[in-house]
């Protein structure tokens, strides 16, 4: 796939994907080497509560079938649980379309690969816990990652690396918020430090990206201006295939685990923030032109997110008024 672009710097007034994958590979070297030395290594197990642990109907004759009220984990937290943990399940689709965007060999590969080691540690420790807790109800759970799955998952962003870089730089940090806000909401400290863990390395994931996005910008300026445009407009969450994602978002974003003004404060600014982004000068037509394009959106993307918090303000105060007549 060709890219054309005004900007000087780029070989023959073109970039092709392979021609960027080359010219950052120096920088996902060092960014890896950064990653290697501070990601701390963790093992599942130690996060899982195995003594609350029992057998569940089926092979047993002592099962005990799964109830609600078996665990203490809140209703909220139960939703966006569910959520995280299927998006954490479709891995294998992750792996396939960032190894067929980045490669295999070098430093790319390598990334790939121990990003995928670590992301299936993720998935590995929730479903564990949501089991030995008894948080979920384990035959919906099994029909929902079937379900889920066997649709696989196609990325909006897979006919550009560029644009794939800027959608996992803001992505990364959405799952983190998104696994903070469900173990402060879950009502179980287990599970809360569980999921900081969890957030702890898609912190790092995203600190790579975000700094191979600003080298991006050296290179590329006009064309990665254009794909963070493209990526905040139009931005979903990798799970939004799942069996009634729409009704557990809107849940989520009452419950304050993930709505608008977490995602415009906790998410796309502090990412836009680092990389300065209304600031970068020296753009062509199409680079100014999408810069001036995101300023309007977030503008715009506050203004509803003021208009969220009003609803949802007005809905606590109701909430409390019934609980104290």
């Amino acid at each position: 796939m060709t890219i054309t672009t005004p900007h000087l710097g780029s070989p023959a007034g073109a970039w092709t994907d392979a021609q960027l994958l080359y010219a950052l590979e120096e920088v996902v070297e060092k960014e890896l080497n950064r990653h290697l030395q501070v990601a701390k290594d963790w093992m599942p197990h130690e996060y899982v509560p195995w003594s609350d642990g029992r057998n569940f109907p089926g092979l047993f004759e002592d099962g005990e079938a799964w109830e609600k009220e078996q665990s203490k984990v809140t209703e909220i937290g139960r939703i966006a649980l569910v959520v995280n943990l299927l998006t954490e399940d479709n891995l294998p689709s992750y792996h396939h379309e960032i190894a067929s965007l980045f490669g295999r060999d070098g430093a790319w590969g390598t990334w790939v690969h121990r990003w995928t080691a670590e992301e299936g540690r993720h998935g590995i420790v929730m479903r564990d816990y949501l089991l030995t807790s008894r948080a979920v109800d384990p035959d919906k759970l099994e029909q929902f990652r079937m379900s889920h799955m066997s649709e696989g998952f196609e990325s909006d962003n897979r006919h550009s690396m560029l644009h794939s870089i800027a959608y996992v730089a803001f992505q990364e940090l959405a799952t983190r918020i998104s696994h903070r806000n469900t173990g402060h909401q879950s009502g179980d400290p287990v599970c809360d430090r569980m999921l900081a863990r969890i957030a702890t390395d898609e912190n790092l994931h995203m600190v790579f990206y975000r700094n191979l996005l600003k080298a991006a910008f050296e290179l590329a300026p006009d064309l990665t201006m254009q794909a963070v445009r493209d990526v905040v407009v139009n931005f979903r969450m990798p799970g939004h295939g799942i069996p009634g994602f729409e009704r557990a978002a809107a849940q989520m974003a009452i419950g304050e685990v993930y709505n608008l003004r977490i995602h415009h404060d906790d998410v796309l600014q502090p990412v836009l923030r680092f990389l300065k982004i209304m600031e970068i000068d020296g753009l062509g037509p199409e680079g100014r032109k999408a810069q001036e394009e995101l300023g309007l959106f977030m503008g715009g993307l506050d203004s509803e997110a003021a208009k969220f918090d009003e609803k949802l303000a007005a809905r606590k105060a109701r909430m409390a008024a019934r609980a104290g007549a």
